[in-house]
């Protein structure tokens, strides 16, 4: 009995891919995935949640959101991104002293590189947070290679990173495991203005927890 042949590689070794091309690519994320060395996961990652400092200031950027919301298009990524992703992201490095950097250029190999829609840096942790319009499924995969990404381009001994992919209003977070480099998919979405102070506890949870 002749051996079944090895299907054709998804990702072509003349060719060079950013990180937004993973989003445009459309095969299963798994099999993307395996051919950047890494697996997949779907489950809840049961996150846990820190305790914010200043309740007045959560509802006073809750009040921003809702009254921003009704009043603003919200029909392009760039327009999401000003007025629901930003203002949570800066709340959030306020509280934890966290740097954030916008369009944060990394370059690891052919496969691995592009810019990061937010890369955010503190004392203890670093998060990663892609911007999308509307498809989450898609977004996921991108920011699991950015993930992946990270990996070789940070000297952090932390064994896990995280991310979170969002439209705005809907939030998902991911994680990847790097000894053994399985990326999790969390089943769990938050939404905002709904989930706004379970989705802030997380978010400085994973920049102010310490994994050593």
């Amino acid at each position: 009995m002749t051996e079944r042949s090895h299907r054709p590689p998804i990702l072509n070794p003349n060719e060079t891919y950013t990180f937004r091309s993973y989003f445009l690519i459309r095969f299963a994320p798994a099999d993307i995935l395996r051919e950047l060395g890494a697996s997949l996961t779907k489950t809840t990652i049961n996150l846990p949640i820190a305790t914010l400092p200043e309740p007045n200031r959560l509802q006073d950027l809750r009040q921003r959101l809702e009254q921003a919301i009704p009043r603003v298009s919200l029909t392009s990524e760039a327009a999401r991104r000003e007025v629901l992703i930003a203002p949570i992201l800066l709340e959030v490095a306020n509280i934890t002293e966290a740097m954030v950097n916008i369009e944060y250029p990394i370059e690891v190999n052919q496969y691995l590189r592009g810019d990061l829609d937010y890369y955010l840096t503190s004392q203890h942790n670093v998060l990663v947070v892609e911007a999308k319009q509307a498809d989450l499924t898609r977004g996921f995969t991108q920011l699991a290679a950015e993930l992946i990404a990270l990996d070789s381009w940070i000297e952090s001994e932390d064994e896990t990173l995280y991310g979170a992919v969002t439209t705005g209003d809907i939030w998902q977070f991911g994680s990847y495991h790097r000894p053994s480099r399985v990326v999790t998919q969390d089943l769990m979405l938050y939404r905002v203005p709904t989930d706004l102070e379970v989705l802030m506890q997380i978010l400085v949870w994973i920049l102010t927890h310490n994994q050593t």
